[in-house]
């Protein structure tokens, strides 16, 4: 028999998470699932963000103020329908609301909105009085949030098995 990896939750963990083939996503193209797939588009625009800031605060040059306003416009942009795709899942995959990891993704997530939101707001019409302090702050506080909410997305899928590409062993709502 195999055994269960040893590896200890940082959340929550039940055997039988371990033992079932998981349960597909509900929003999928060919049994493929998108949310997985589109985060990976305002993750990296808006770290990159952070990074873009951080050259502005280094060199003074406004090229990295305009680079993070338009890194802003496409991360708020591509992270509206990354939203979309994972409330979608959130509210029709029960198991993804039984589990912490489901709500502090969800949450964290809201905040990185949020946060991007009020950060973009902040930039318009002055996209380089606004890097320092508060737009470097804002899109560090971004950046680290997008990490947290990334190891819980990732404890999503691979120790609870959402959103996984096959059949599932159970119904959606396990």
């Amino acid at each position: 028999m195999v055994q269960t990896p040893n590896i200890p939750p940082v959340i929550e963990s039940e055997e039988s998470d371990y033992r079932d083939n998981g349960i597909v996503s509900t929003v999928a193209i060919a049994g493929h699932p998108l949310h997985p797939l589109i985060v990976t588009i305002p993750i990296a625009v808006l770290v990159l963000t952070a990074g873009s800031d951080l050259g502005y605060w280094l060199t003074k040059d406004a090229f990295w103020a305009r680079a993070s306003f338009w890194l802003l416009a496409v991360g708020l942009v591509a992270g509206v329908v990354a939203a979309i795709t994972g409330m979608m899942d959130f509210l029709k995959i029960e198991r993804v609301r039984k589990r912490t990891a489901g709500w502090a993704h969800m949450v964290l997530n809201v905040a990185v909105l949020l946060l991007s939101i009020a950060n973009f707001a902040l930039r318009w019409g002055n996209t380089t009085g606004a890097v320092l302090p508060t737009g470097i702050i804002i899109s560090t506080i971004v950046a680290v949030l997008l990490g947290l909410s990334g190891w819980y997305g990732a404890e999503l899928v691979y120790r609870h098995k959402i959103a996984v590409i096959g059949y599932s062993s159970r119904e959606h709502s396990n």
